[in-house]
């Protein structure tokens, strides 16, 4: 049996919404963009939300609405995708990595409070896997050292701090037991749509943000749909608007707009986000059954009081090495079953490593991805595929441990 790591669910539904736009008048950005922001703010339990070309767009208008740049730091885990920390360098910013926490994928909330200076702008929890973070722990610490803050515009002024701007790739749908869910708990969250999230639109992504006293959240909305396209005042105009062609570039801005056409396929896959949620949670208990309890094995608890979106299954070989994860992968891709890993660190790549950055230093991000391996989880798997997979890793296990 050949088992894909995570093929995307696009079904008749989304299909035919496609189709039913390239029918219409309006195939970039429209209507349809409009409608899926609005049912994205409605699930996150915010006023709104902006839909944009990618996650990473998203969190780099953040960034850009508050004016972060040259002169001014952002904090980021080691352990995360490089767009967690690209779009620091790209506002004009400096990149200040931190630890996870020890046997956590998690930032390290210890490191943060140290490593706030009076030029950190702003902190980059990571959602990884899906698993929410310690909101409170995080705006205890911004909180804490307020007094040291230096605010550049009117949004940091009115917060008075530096902000929490969430990587909400994976954590998209992810509620905690208290009813808060992933987009209401940072004071931004960016959201991907790629096609191997749980709910796609092939690429795109979102971005929520929570309400700022003083500061009017419908005008942050046009403020990121102006950087979000050229800084056009106007997308689209209704039909028969008049005068049709006018517009103005208020000022120079970026071109990360989503498309009707990929928002109409996040329109399908929302109206079924129930289903989808309810097949990975399905899959995810399936694996715990299986894994739990394993001497030697760790798996990340999607089930908690934290809350979880049931991304990535992510599991840990304590203390075995790269080389025995790397064999494990690749017994298990000669039984047919794809696996991946999530992620590699930051500071193992060519182009931190020319920044400055050691992977030496992030002891905890070394241990927790030398182990890591992710198991295969999209809402098209069967149970007989579920089980194949859980039957070659108990081969495997027993082979090699």
């Amino acid at each position: 049996m050949k088992i894909p790591f995570s093929p995307p669910d696009i079904g008749q539904a989304e299909i035919d919404r496609v189709v039913e736009t390239m029918k219409t008048s309006w195939i970039t950005t429209g209507p349809k963009v409009e409608e899926l922001s609005k049912r994205v703010a409605e699930l996150c339990h915010t006023k709104h939300a902006a839909c944009m070309n990618s996650a990473t767009a998203c969190h780099e208008m953040a960034m850009r609405l508050l004016e972060i740049g040259e002169g001014d730091e952002v904090i980021v885990p080691a352990y995360t995708y490089s767009a967690s920390a690209s779009v620091i360098d790209h506002v004009g910013a400096k990149i200040v990595l931190v630890d996870v926490e020890k046997g956590t994928y998690h930032i390290d909330y210890d490191a943060v409070a140290k490593a706030v200076t009076p030029k950190t702008k702003a902190v980059v929890p990571v959602d990884l896997g899906g698993v929410i973070c310690d909101y409170d722990k995080l705006f205890e610490i911004v909180e804490s050292k307020k007094a040291m803050f230096a605010p550049k515009n009117d949004i940091q002024r009115a917060m008075g701090r530096a902000a929490v701007i969430t990587d909400g790739a994976h954590s998209f749908l992810a509620e905690r037991s208290d009813g808060k869910r992933a987009g209401e708990l940072g004071d931004f969250t960016s959201f991907s749509f790629h096609a191997v999230k749980n709910i796609t639109t092939a690429e795109g992504g979102a971005l929520t943000w929570r309400q700022i006293d003083g500061i009017d959240s419908a005008w942050m909305k046009k403020k990121l749909m102006l950087l979000s396209n050229h800084g056009q005042d106007r997308a689209f105009k209704p039909e028969g608007e008049k005068p049709f062609w006018e517009y103005d570039i208020e000022f120079l801005g970026f071109k990360h707009n989503m498309t009707d056409i990929i928002a109409s396929v996040g329109l399908a896959q929302i109206d079924r986000a129930d289903e989808i949620m309810s097949k990975r949670r399905h899959i995810f208990k399936r694996y715990n059954d299986a894994l739990l309890g394993i001497d030697g094995i760790d798996v990340v608890d999607h089930f908690s009081s934290i809350g979880s979106s049931c991304h990535l299954y992510m599991v840990n070989f304590k203390n075995r090495g790269e080389k025995f994860r790397n064999e494990f992968m690749d017994r298990m891709l000669d039984l047919g079953v794809s696996t991946n890993v999530h992620y590699k660190p930051l500071p193992m790549h060519t182009a931190y490593k020319r920044i400055g950055f050691d992977i030496k230093d992030f002891p905890n991000t070394y241990e927790m991805f030398s182990g890591e391996m992710t198991l295969p989880s999209y809402s098209l798997m069967t149970d007989e595929q579920i089980d194949y997979v859980i039957d070659c890793f108990s081969k495997v296990w027993s082979e090699m441990k």
